[in-house]
């Protein structure tokens, strides 16, 4: 066993398949100067149990990205390395039994062929033709990908870890890490066997990476869930098909119902995502053990009966063998089951990729996504979906992470469907006035917890979350997102908006070194301009709009799910020795949309502003006798403005303006709305239309 060394440019702590990925790809894009460290042995975490599958499906671009690199690179894995594995390219069938799921399967054939892929949509006598051993009577057709398949995941992670140590990477096992400090700008790492200094720290410590993150000061925001599949004895006919064949069954997944089944030698692999889901060291009373390496919980087949007999239905051979093996172990889940890869929130030189709950399938993706972080200081794909900074600090309290967990794995086949809000974690930040909104019929979605209005329901209108289970755009919904945009067109309109991020840069010389920043001019003084940052490739990384209060004092307002990543973004770029600061004050702020053409006659009611300052200049007035900032801009592309309040003054600026605008036609309308307003004006957001997958 090699011994630890006393320095390293990068140390990666945790040795799945992700960590030795990251470790592989870091030295394939030269730094060898890089050392894994191991608590126990490789793949003893997660990796060591997990079933292997490799599809490249998914709902989301990026992580469909990451899926189709991964099959790509473990093709050629074995070669490049010169290592054995396992690995089965079978393709698979992903059934389905409603017309919902056969359009969610046309979006993600588009998405395949746009990636190069041979997704493709096929029938019930393909099915049958491709999977003689099914019952179809039920089903619209299925997706067929032709690269799908299984892998041994302690193969591939030795794998990937010959072919670092072959670059001249190192990997300690047996070496826990038990705390780290910063000293000098360095990181010295501290384990059971000695010291070591390094510039950069990587966590990959899977479903240990809460422990890991405590040593950075980070609360990472995960739980961990009990999976369980299980392995059937060696099925008769099915070895005689495959014998005459000369190849395995396509793997199969009964979406709708919610498992896979897999061909495992000559018998069957069944993996259920039960709603009956157990979530594990989730409370004081059921802690983490110091160690679990290599161990399983115990079996609970009680949760997996109705799976098990849908299987068997569905493939009735199935029914005739026994179980051999009941596999029940951890799998770590993110409140919005996306991984973390990216940098740590808040820590310097320190980046994450960890909480795979697809490590295996996206391991190969994230190795070089992880690896482009740490030597590029950026990626080749838009990565915000896995970006650790999506998540601010209410996303780590653990009662919110079990709730979302536990939902996202009950729910790990559903559909994602446009305008569903999904139930679990809500109400984590409420509006000052989230009553008042409520009361007037809103209905919310949480933006970084936040709880906005989308939509305004009446007496009568379906408001149940069944009814926007749809792809259709005439949901319930629709008739009335209608009369709010058509308020806002003829007469006027209010949108209640908190949560909007806002940072003060404050001092000499601010202005200077944000107009480096930005690809616009940044504007004078009384003024409001939306400026961009881009990257050295042209690529828009985010946007704020600067609202200029004199020579020094700058206020940058930018979307709530860009909190910490926008932070971040500015601080990173500050000189050490700056003098000027810059202050996140975004709990001290709420914000109100009044747009339309009446909303000049309504603020003239309530305030004695000069309402006929032009479009970009901001002004402080009193409403209601409290103090409001008045912005003149207006993301509906009607007349309009943003009215800044302190939080405890929102609730009685909102009732002086809607008192106010009943003589004027004022109606409330909510975030579809304004979507639909901003894109027929041509207004952009960011993150919806505005990507560093392509640049503009």
């Amino acid at each position: 066993m090699a011994g630890l060394p006393s320095t390293a440019r990068v140390v990666i702590i945790g040795g799945g398949a992700v960590g030795t990925s990251a470790l592989y790809h870091l030295a394939k894009a030269g730094w060898t100067d890089c050392v894994l460290l191991e608590k126990n042995e490789l793949t003893s975490g997660s990796t060591w149990h997990a079933a292997g599958n490799v599809p490249t499906f998914s709902s989301s671009w990026s992580l469909m990205n990451m899926q189709r690199y991964s099959t790509e690179l473990y093709r050629g894995l074995a070669d490049a390395v010169d290592y054995p594995m396992n690995y089965h390219v079978t393709g698979s069938l992903r059934l389905a039994h409603t017309k919902e799921r056969m359009q969610e399967f046309q979006r993600a054939k588009g998405m395949g062929r746009y990636q190069g892929m041979d997704i493709d949509i096929v029938g019930v006598d393909e099915i049958q033709r491709r999977y003689p051993f099914i019952e179809t009577h039920d089903l619209k057709g299925a997706l067929y990908d032709p690269s799908d398949g299984d892998i041994d995941p302690a193969q591939l992670t030795q794998a990937l870890a010959k072919g670092a140590r072959d670059m001249g990477a190192k990997i300690i096992r047996f070496c826990p890490v038990t705390g780290v400090r910063r000293e000098n700008d360095e990181w010295v790492v501290e384990t059971a066997q000695g010291e070591i200094r390094c510039e950069i720290v990587v966590n990959a410590a899977g479903y240990r990476a809460a422990e890991v993150g405590r040593m950075f000061g980070r609360d990472v925001p995960m739980m961990v869930m009990s999976h369980q599949y299980i392995l059937f004895e060696e099925i008769p006919e099915l070895a005689a098909w495959s014998k005459e064949q000369g190849k395995k069954l396509p793997l199969l997944r009964d979406v709708d119902t919610s498992y896979y089944l897999r061909q495992e030698k000559n018998g069957m692999n069944l993996g259920p995502y039960e709603r009956n889901c157990r979530a594990h060291w989730a409370s004081h009373n059921d802690p983490m053990p110091e160690d679990f390496s290599f161990q399983l919980f115990p079996d609970d087949l009680d949760r997996l009966e109705h799976y098990l007999a849908d299987a068997v239905a569905r493939v009735p051979i199935l029914g005739t063998a026994g179980l051999s093996k009941v596999i029940n172990g951890p799998i770590p889940y993110t409140p919005d089951g996306n991984p973390l890869i990216g940098p740590m929130p808040g820590v310097p030189n320190a980046f994450e990729a960890c909480v795979f709950t697809f490590g295996i399938a996206q391991g190969g993706g994230a190795g070089k996504v992880l690896a482009e972080w740490v030597t590029e200081g950026q990626t080749e794909w838009d990565m915000w979906s896995c970006d650790p900074r999506r998540f601010t600090s209410f996303a780590s309290a653990p009662d919110y992470c079990v709730a979302k967990g536990m939902e996202i794995y009950g729910n790990e086949y559903a559909i994602q469907f446009p305008r569903h809000a999904w139930p679990e974690g809500r109400d984590r930040k409420l509006s000052p006035i989230h009553d008042r909104i409520k009361a007037l019929g809103g209905r919310f979605d949480a933006y970084n917890g936040w709880e906005r209005a989308t939509w305004y329901a009446q007496d009568g209108d379906e408001i149940f979350e069944e009814a926007t289970l749809t792809f259709r755009r005439d949901g319930p919904w629709h008739h009335r997102v209608r009369e709010e945009c058509l308020a806002v067109r003829d007469a006027a309109g209010i949108l209640d908006l908190p949560g909007f991020s806002r940072f003060n840069l404050d001092g000499p010389g601010a202005a200077e070194w944000l107009s480096l920043q930005v690809t616009g001019l940044v504007p004078k003084p009384g003024r409001i301009g939306l400026v961009y940052f881009a990257d050295d490739k042209g690529r828009i990384v985010t946007e704020m709009s600067v609202v200029r209060h004199d020579e020094n004092l700058m206020t940058l307002i930018t979307a709530a799910v860009a909190q910490w990543h926008d932070f971040e973004w500015l601080k990173s770029r500050m000189p050490k020795d700056a003098p000027f600061r810059l202050i996140d004050r975004t709990e001290e702020f709420s914000t109100q949309i009044l747009a339309g053409p009446n909303s000049r006659k309504i603020l003239a009611d309530v305030c004695e502003a000069d309402l006929t300052l032009p479009w970009l200049t901001h002004q402080e007035t009193k409403i209601a006798g409290r103090w409001a900032k008045l912005v003149r801009v207006s993301f509906a592309g009607e007349l309009g403005w943003e009215i800044h309040t302190r939080v405890d003054d929102t609730a009685a600026i909102f009732d002086a303006i809607c008192a106010a605008g009943q003589q004027h036609g004022l109606k409330p309308f909510g975030m579809y709305a304004l979507d639909s307003l901003r894109l027929e004006k041509g207004y952009r957001t960011w993150k919806g239309d505005l990507s560093t997958d392509y640049s503009i």
